[in-house]
């Protein structure tokens, strides 16, 4: 079980997340939050394996609260999920220790996705946020995604497709393949590159 604190300062928001969790056999929220100093108390005394954490919130703040919180217990999985998606709130919420970065109008199928991936100890992150990654970080190497020894001509093609930005239904898309092969082909490349989350196969890929 999957133990999850809802961090958003509006009411509607975290029942709606409650309300999405709770039906699903795999995760418990065990608590609540609507500000960040709220949040450092319930994460210490609850011990939750995922904090779903807005940014902007009165008082302290969603990325205060991620730094506090990891400085108090490491272990512990922060995944923000937010409305602002740009570079001012992206990069420090990553600094602070976010493990992923999720926008609130994603479908609720990848909310939970990420969830999952968070506690297993992956990074996820919204496609749009991914490809800016990817972008800002070969923007001074712009480098073609490079072949690697022993990779089948397979998941090169999906290593490619990951230095692009591209999603798991995107590059299913464009391979003609199943979601669920494309996360089979990028676990197995993460494996073989030694990569820990996806954003460090896409930089890998780009020779960065």
């Amino acid at each position: 079980m999957i133990r999850v604190l809802l961090v958003d300062d509006q009411h509607l928001i975290r029942a709606g997340l409650r309300m999405l969790c709770d039906a699903q056999p795999d995760i418990e929220v065990v608590g609540e939050a609507d500000n960040g100093r709220e949040a450092i108390t319930l994460a210490a005394r609850l011990l939750p394996d995922v904090v779903v954490m807005d940014l902007r919130m009165p008082g302290v703040d969603g990325i205060t609260a991620t730094s506090r919180i990891l400085a108090e217990r490491p272990t512990t999985r922060i995944l923000v999920l937010t409305t602002f998606g740009d570079d001012d709130h992206l990069y420090p919420a990553l600094t602070a220790g976010a493990c992923g970065f999720l926008l609130k109008d994603a479908p609720p199928t990848e909310l939970l996705d990420g969830i999952r991936r968070a506690a297993a100890g992956d990074s996820p992150f919204s496609a749009e946020v991914l490809r800016r990654l990817v972008q800002r970080a070969v923007h001074a190497r712009p480098e073609t995604p490079r072949p690697v020894q022993g990779l089948t001509a397979r998941e090169q093609d999906v290593l490619n497709l990951v230095a692009e930005g591209l999603s798991n239904t995107e590059i299913g898309d464009r391979l003609h393949i199943g979601v669920t092969t494309v996360k089979t082909h990028i676990t197995s490349l993460m494996t073989k590159t030694d990569s820990p989350n996806r954003v460090r196969l896409a930089l890998f890929a780009r020779g960065v």
